[in-house]
């Protein structure tokens, strides 16, 4: 009997995360900061969706036609009724990469993504996906690929091959892998408080046990506790994506292209000192400690002249996607929590404070009509939008043609997920045209929204109306941790919170075309 799951966790479904490094709208922002030009993108394909939450919302926020595949079959359902009704143009299948990747009447792709899908397939999976970034992507195409990596993990690896093989050869027979997962970590913790030696001269492990029992099990499953785990260094990785002809572009995570908050003064002198570029990314790695990577590579990265470059970054078009006061000037990079400087960072803000699309361009003009903004120059603003941009503060928007195309699979896709947040707080996703793919939208937010369009006109409305659908399924409101066991007490409470959002987060949905 052939074993379909290779290997991966299949008795338990993953999370509906969704992941806004896969958005092709990003990429363009990070490609003309490095200096390079960015792909059109018409054509994109997700290998390893998972749940589909984030191929969904691209394929339905923007006009990129999306293909993708998981090789679970509930996943993939999920997936598939998203697609069918937001009718956003998405083929999702069902196959194995083996399978999938054969397929004759797959197109050519600009971009091609795999979110936390390297690290744990095996060396016969990895060599059937690079065959297929090579056939399929186009020239000047874009691979996005984010993977566990050394030296972060170095320490862990051992304590991870000792959780899984407890839990094969000490696991309850017919126990359900939660079951599993909860007695190797009770059995760790027993290991620990023996104070091995490897505990003594690996001090972080400790910690890193003690998080991952607080996290999601789903989570856990799929991150731990598949047959194949391999962290892999960064020369590895491109010694594998080498026969695909592909470069490394820079990196998806954009604060990773400030080095002030990321490598000391030491660290950045001897990085610069380093000719090669793949091998300083390598001792980058060993300066920060890295855990997991997310990069861009490239099929033939082309360089912009310095012209062009400028002319670029300022037509991107940017939105703030908070509300300015709670914007916070804090950053963490891998040197620690750094603050960012007002001066620069709150005239900007100011002139974003209303939500409405800009350039670049059009913010550098601003700033220089207001005493304030004079002193800001345009690398200063560049820096300002990766930073923020890092932090989810804003977003890449794309063009009013686009985003004018992709509303109403928007609107169908975020109906059928509101709907499903009257039963469900899993789903904490929503679709925006104007940002190309998916926003954070907790499921009371989603349930005041699906209020209005019912035709609910007053926050207090929408309060009952959310209060009757919990109440018809029994369910209660937490404050402070303890459930609010009145009507009367949970209605307040919902009263208090959607008269919050319709000042706060309502202005910046309708503004991102979410509501």
């Amino acid at each position: 009997m052939s074993d379909w799951t290779a290997g991966y966790v299949a008795d338990i479904g993953y999370t509906f995360g969704y992941y806004t490094e896969l958005n092709p709208l990003r990429l363009r922002l990070a490609f003309l900061n490095a200096g390079l030009v960015p792909p059109e993108v018409g054509t994109a394909c997700e290998l390893g969706f998972g749940q589909g939450m984030s191929a969904n919302l691209h394929a339905a926020a923007s006009v990129v036609r999306w293909s993708g595949t998981d090789f679970n079959p509930a996943q993939a359902g999920f997936a598939q009724e998203l697609a069918q009704v937001s009718a956003n143009g998405a083929e999702l299948y069902d196959e194995g990469f083996d399978a999938f990747c054969a397929r004759a009447d797959l197109p050519a792709f600009d971009y091609i993504g795999l979110h936390g899908i390297w690290s744990w397939i095996s060396d016969a999976n990895r060599a059937v996906i690079v065959d297929f970034v090579r056939r399929k992507l186009k020239v000047g195409g874009v691979l996005y690929i984010s993977y566990n990596t050394q030296p972060g993990w170095a320490a862990m690896v051992p304590m991870r091959d000792l959780l899984t093989e407890h839990a094969e050869v000490l696991g309850a027979d017919g126990a359900g892998i939660v079951s599993r997962i909860d007695a190797a970590l009770a059995f760790v913790d027993q290991l620990l408080a023996a104070n091995p030696a490897y505990a003594r001269a690996n001090p972080q492990v400790a910690e890193r046990v003690k998080k991952i029992k607080e996290q999601n099990r789903h989570y856990v499953a799929h991150e731990y506790f598949n047959r194949d785990w391999q962290p892999m260094a960064f020369a590895e990785m491109a010694r594998w994506l080498q026969p695909a002809k592909l470069n490394w572009a820079c990196s998806a995570n954009f604060l990773d292209a400030i080095d002030a908050v990321n490598l000391s003064a030491e660290q950045q002198t001897l990085l610069k000192g380093i000719p090669d570029a793949m091998f300083r990314q390598t001792t980058r790695d060993f300066c920060v400690n890295q855990q997991f990577r997310k990069d861009y590579w490239v099929k033939g990265s082309r360089s912009l002249s310095a012209l062009e470059q400028a002319e670029a970054l300022r037509a991107q078009r940017i939105v703030l996607a908070q509300p300015r006061a709670e914007v916070s000037l804090k950053v963490a990079g891998s040197l620690g929590e750094a603050t960012l400087t007002e001066a620069v960072y709150a005239p900007i803000l100011d002139q974003l404070a209303d939500h409405k699309p800009r350039s670049l361009g059009q913010l550098e003009q601003a700033l220089k009509g207001t005493e304030a903004g004079k002193a800001i120059n345009f690398a200063q603003i560049l820096q300002a939008a990766m930073v923020l941009s890092a932090t989810g503060a804003l977003l890449p928007v794309q063009d009013d043609a686009a985003a004018q195309k992709a509303k109403k699979p928007s609107e169908r896709l975020n109906t059928h997920l509101m709907n499903k947040a009257r039963s469900s707080n899993e789903l904490s996703y929503l679709a925006s045209p104007l940002a190309g793919g998916g926003i954070t939208v907790p499921r009371f937010q989603q349930l005041f929204l699906l209020a209005r369009q019912l035709g609910h006109k007053q926050p207090q409305d929408w309060a009952l109306y959310v209060w009757n659908t919990l109440q018809a399924q029994g369910q209660r409101l937490l404050k402070d941790g303890q459930p609010i066991e009145s009507a009367e007490g949970n209605l307040a409470e919902l009263t208090l919170q959607a008269t919050a959002f319709a000042e706060k987060q309502l202005p910046i949905l309708r503004a991102l075309q979410v509501a």
